[in-house]
């Protein structure tokens, strides 16, 4: 058993911004799953979304923009406080050692994205914004006395007494079981992504945050939005897919069907840069109509220059691949990519269990409505991430003496690759960009089995928790999306 005031877990945006905007003299630990440097927030290409201006006018269409593309589910006062505290933010990622993409003169520049109005997306590296953010503050974290980061450990369960959060159980690669006890505990484990067959997620992204929360008792919320990033390079074979950034369609990139039409136009006035969803069921329609399994990006239009300069790592990647931007079509798909809703937080960051708090992917701020804007994640990260750690700081951090749970050092070696198998495969015919309700009640049966099985066979490993958890995340996207019988944002259903 060990202590720390406050226990972060997950080494994302969310959870190392958190941590350095929490007072010096408090001990904070970091548990990492894997290595520090594998993270959702490693990935992103296109960059933070942010108005810098203080005006009313400027801010208020960065909101509508956001309302649109939610479908107007959005939170109204969350969405303020993420729109009006960005600059703030921004100029603390700056102070924190990122360096933003500049001009000649220092300015910084602004990229346009899908769903936004303007030119508004901040980036850093070209295509590399969180690869550069994530790399700034890893080197601060470092620097921090009082921060100690465990690494190839995963969090199991959170440590709950008379509803109130105590801390968690971790266990690491040994399979070794400990519990930390901490006075406040900040969930923030990134995505779900690895439950479904396709998706731009890493393989650890199971979803554990909003399983321990669900085991915990805490409040989820719109887990049936799923969203599906529309332009994900076709022709990696199943798993985690590389993404070619939105930005790309925003400087110019035009989406043509499999017979070389362009498609679009006909389906939203915004034409590539309509809203994910939005783009999302396009491509699925062109799709199934050309019986076809991808569609093309056409960006031959730019030059060979611009785009190395301005798409470094897409580029790269392409040539790998024998695709080069400036003269070859970049074939693409739809995958799984961001989950919209979570575990329930208000604009403190606190959830439903007191103590706990949750930040990034997994939690719900209610900022995205059905549907995420393009690079409004990190923005979220950053701003709820702070106001966390204000909480924190303000707060009295007395760590409570309570009763630890039992643990049963059972080891087995189950075999359970084919039940993460059957869970991808499941999720991936059924409960993706279309779903209709046979489809979803015979996705409930099977990982309904599978939950049950799993929850009554306990093993201490690495393995099985994180099988587990893809069960259990897997089985609370079907309910909600069983439950919400209209078509909005990204839940579409057919029938």
């Amino acid at each position: 058993m060990e202590k720390t005031e406050v226990l972060i877990i997950g080494g994302g945006l969310a959870g190392l911004f958190t941590a350095l905007n929490i007072d010096s003299n408090i001990k904070i630990t970091i548990v990492v799953k894997d290595s520090i440097n594998i993270a959702n927030s490693e990935l992103a290409q296109g960059g933070i979304a942010a108005e810098l201006s203080k005006s009313d006018d400027v801010l208020i269409k960065h909101i509508k923009d956001t309302f649109r593309a939610g479908a107007n589910l959005n939170d109204a006062l969350a969405t303020k406080t993420l729109v009006y505290e960005a600059g703030d933010n921004i100029e603390r990622l700056i102070e924190f050692g990122v360096e933003f993409d500049t001009d000649n003169q220092g300015n910084l520049l602004m990229a346009q994205e899908g769903g936004h109005g303007t030119r508004r997306i901040l980036r850093a590296g070209g295509d590399a914004t969180g690869r550069e953010i994530m790399k700034a503050l890893k080197k601060r974290i470092m620097e921090k006395e009082n921060i100690n980061v465990i690494e190839n450990a995963m969090a199991i369960d959170l440590i709950i007494k008379n509803g109130i959060c105590h801390g968690a159980t971790i266990i690491d690669r040994e399979n070794n079981v400990c519990d930390i006890l901490s006075a406040k505990v900040v969930v923030a484990t990134g995505g779900l992504g690895a439950v479904y067959k396709n998706t731009t997620n890493p393989k650890i992204a199971t979803g554990d945050g909003i399983a321990m929360a669900y085991r915990a008792g805490a409040v989820l919320h719109d887990l049936e939005f799923v969203q599906f990033h529309p332009t994900a390079f076709y022709g990696d074979g199943a798993g985690q897919k590389f993404l070619i950034s939105e930005a790309v369609r925003g400087e110019g990139a035009l989406l043509l069907n499999s017979e070389g039409e362009r498609f679009m136009p006909k389906y939203h006035e915004l034409k590539e840069l309509a809203p994910r969803d939005i783009v999302s069921q396009s491509i699925y329609r062109e799709m199934y109509d050309t019986w076809s399994d991808h569609v093309y990006l056409d960006i031959r239009h730019q030059s060979k220059e611009f785009l190395m300069t301005r798409f470094p790592t897409i580029y790269e990647k392409l040539s790998q691949n024998n695709i080069f931007m400036e003269k070859d079509l970049i074939p693409v798909a739809p995958v799984e990519h961001f989950s919209c809703g979570g575990i329930m937080i208000n604009i403190c960051g606190q959830t439903t269990i007191p103590n706990l708090y949750a930040c990034g992917e997994c939690a719900y701020s209610g900022v995205h409505g059905a549907n995420r804007l393009a690079s409004n994640s990190l923005l979220e990260c950053v701003v709820f991430g702070h106001r966390i750690a204000d909480d924190i700081n303000s707060s009295e951090l007395k760590i409570e003496e309570c009763e630890l749970p039992a643990h049963k050092p059972t080891i087995k070696h189950y075999e359970f690759k084919s039940v993460r198998v059957e869970i991808r495969d499941v999720m991936e015919k059924y409960v993706g960009i279309v779903r209709t309700k046979d489809g979803l009640d015979i996705a409930y049966k099977i990982i309904n089995r599978h939950y049950k099985n799993l929850s009554k066979t306990l093993v201490h490993s690495h393995y099985y928790y994180e099988t587990l958890n893809m069960a259990t995340t897997a089985k609370l996207i079907i309910e909600a999306a069983m439950a919400r019988k209209e078509s909005i944002g990204c839940h579409y259903r057919v029938d």
